[in-house]
């Protein structure tokens, strides 16, 4: 999806508007297509000002985002345990199927790392 027009266009696209011409004017003196001028001049008309909508899906309503507490208690229990085993447990305790994936973005964006960090006993560390 490409990204959406610049602010500065929209504002003097605006003040054209709040001028009294029409979107088709308006979009003709900015070069734009008839169609964005009527998409644009709606916008002004219906919500007060023609910023752009925000882009692809709302953050934070996810299958998974009520689950998180329980995704969270499972890790804390075994650090180790992996994917597959988080995507069964939550599918045997919670009924929610789900791929994989899925729990790897929500850990990720928790916080969460699959590098292992090295942990050797005192006593397997040669002394110098």
């Amino acid at each position: 999806m490409s990204a959406p027009l610049p602010s500065a266009l929209r504002t003097r696209f605006q003040r054209y508007i709040d001028e009294g011409l029409s979107g088709r004017a308006a979009a003709l003196r900015l070069k734009l297509s008839p169609a964005t001028g009527a998409r644009w001049a709606r916008q002004v008309r219906t919500k007060g000002h023609a910023e752009p909508a925000p882009q692809g899906p709302p953050r934070g309503k996810g299958k998974l985002a009520p689950h998180q507490t329980f995704l969270e208690e499972l890790i804390a229990q075994d650090p180790d345990i992996t994917l597959f085993e988080l995507r069964d447990a939550l599918a045997e305790a919670e009924g929610v199927q789900v791929h994989h994936s899925s729990i790897s973005n929500l850990l990720s964006r928790l916080g969460f790392t699959y590098k292992k960090s090295l942990r050797l006993p005192p006593s397997a560390v040669a002394p110098r």
